[in-house]
Order: C-alpha cells, then structure tokens, then sequence
C-alpha cells in the first residue's frame, strides 16, 4: 500500500488541524492557569524595602521595583490573577444574562421586541462610561467592576443567541414538538439548549478580554478597584507620576503583560470557534 486514498489524506489532514487546535487551546490555557495560580498564591501585602525603590530590570528584579522597592515582576503577576478573576466572573455573569434574554426573546414578539430594544438600549451608550456609572452606584471595588462590566457585555452575545435561538424555533422538529403539546420551557430545555450551549461557552470565552481590558481600564481612570488592591489599572495609573523620571519600565511590563494575558484569551476563543463551527474548520 504506497499511497493513501485521496479520501484518507484528507481526512488525515483534517485530524491533525483538529488536533494542532487542541493542543494550541491547552497549552494557552494552561499557561494562563499558570499565571492565575501562581499570582492568586502572592500575599497581597509586597514586602517594601526602600533601599532598591525605583532600580531598573535587572536579573534578580526582572520587571525592575517600584516607588516603594517592591518588586514589579510579582506586582504583575499578581494584578493578572486578580484581572483574570474579576474577568471570569463578569464574563460567566454576563453569558448568564445573554442567555436569558435570547430564550425570553423566543417567547413571542413583544418579548422579541423588548429584548431588541434592550440590547439597542445598552449598544448606544459607550461601555466604558456605562461601567463607570454601574460601578460608582455599586461602590467600586472588585464587587462594583465586576457586575459593571457584566451588564454592559451581553449585548453582542445576546445578539448572536437570539439568531440562534430564533432559526431552531423554525425547525421542523421543534414544531413537531409543539403538535404533541410540549411546552415552551421542555423545548427550550430539550431542543435548544444542547444545540445553543457551545455558543454561549465561546461566546463567554470571547467576553473574557473586553472584560479584562475594560477592568484595566476603568480601574486605570480611577472608577474601579481600591488604590489598595494591586490591579494592573492601578499599577498603571500609578506609573505615570513616575514616567517623566525615566522609569520606563514601572508601566511597559505590566502593559505588556496585560496585552500578552488578552491576546492568549483571544487565541483560545478563536480556536474553540473553529472547533465547533464547521464552517471555519479549514481557516
């Protein structure tokens, strides 16, 4: 036997892309779970020593030490862990919400129509003043971000769901189910929500880096977390008092790390995407 079948290269070919995606996913996932642990296991409270306060990266202080001689490296580290955990709750909160207004919008047309209307609501106003607002009335801190950006990223998931929720509501078999008596909430229990589900864990998975740039961002203006908590915002808020001086490095590090955290999200929610969208497997 030389040579393969045509029919057996290609479906060779297609388990080692399948199989590239996976592994890609695991690793990316598993060196954001490295950065979470290893910054969730840092005491909050960095011992100071002013002695090295202000010392550029060197090989003992990689990310260099602040104001204080703390040390920026472990800052970061621990600013990513607390951005990833503030990250994951808004996202799972907001695919929570999307969900329930994709299956409320099923019900009938004023329901459609009240849920339009939301999402048109929540789309014009800009996120970063609506999570300001939503977090001041909450009380800031880490609770207040949180939900802040919870509420105000459902919208484009809500969208999507809703799309899909919609065209299974035209199936066939859905209005089979409906002729033998079988109520809205067992359709949308038993038809819709298996075949919505791989959606809403992508679409959750996506929310992840707007939720975490947002935080930042929010935080960084002074909306969001304590001065206390060591947040990248704050780190890099802080910093610019400190730029003038020629301390480069107090705000490059932890942007950078920042930017790496949010495209190694991406890069898993791109690649989930294809695993369960047949259309976009050879991409």
């Amino acid at each position: 036997m030389s040579e393969l079948p045509w029919y057996n290269k290609g479906l060779f070919s297609s388990l080692n892309l399948r199989q590239k995606t996976i592994l890609t996913i695991a690793l990316t996932a598993l060196v954001l779970a490295v950065i979470f642990i290893c910054g969730y296991l840092i005491d909050a409270n960095l011992p100071t020593n002013f002695a090295i306060k202000m010392k550029p990266p060197s090989f003992e202080h990689p990310f260099g030490t602040d104001w204080m001689g703390r040390d920026m490296f472990i800052r970061t580290l621990k600013g990513l862990s607390l951005s990833i955990m503030i990250g994951l709750g808004a996202s799972i909160i907001s695919s929570i919400i999307a969900t329930i207004l994709a299956f409320i919008a099923s019900f009938n047309d004023y329901c459609d129509s009240v849920v339009s209307w939301l999402i048109d609501l929540f789309a014009s106003v800009p996120h970063i003043l609506l999570i300001m607002m939503i977090s001041i009335g909450l009380g800031k801190g880490a609770f207040g971000v949180t939900m802040a950006v919870a509420f105000t990223h459902w919208v484009n998931l809500t969208r999507v769901l809703r799309a899909e929720v919609m065209q299974i509501n035209t199936s066939e078999y859905v209005a089979l189910s409906k002729r033998f008596g079988k109520g809205k909430l067992w359709i949308a229990k038993e038809h819709i929500l298996p075949l919505v589900l791989s959606q809403i864990f992508v679409g959750t998975l996506l929310v992840f880096p707007h939720a975490i740039m947002h935080e930042s961002s929010v935080t960084f203006l002074g909306f969001g977390l304590s001065p206390h908590e060591p947040a990248i915002g704050i780190i890099l808020s802080e910093s610019m008092s400190y730029l003038a001086m020629g301390a480069w490095w107090l705000a490059f590090f932890p942007g950078v790390a920042l930017l790496i955290v949010v495209l190694l999200f991406d890069i898993i929610g791109d690649n989930l995407k294809r695993l369960v969208d047949p259309s976009q497997a050879n991409d």
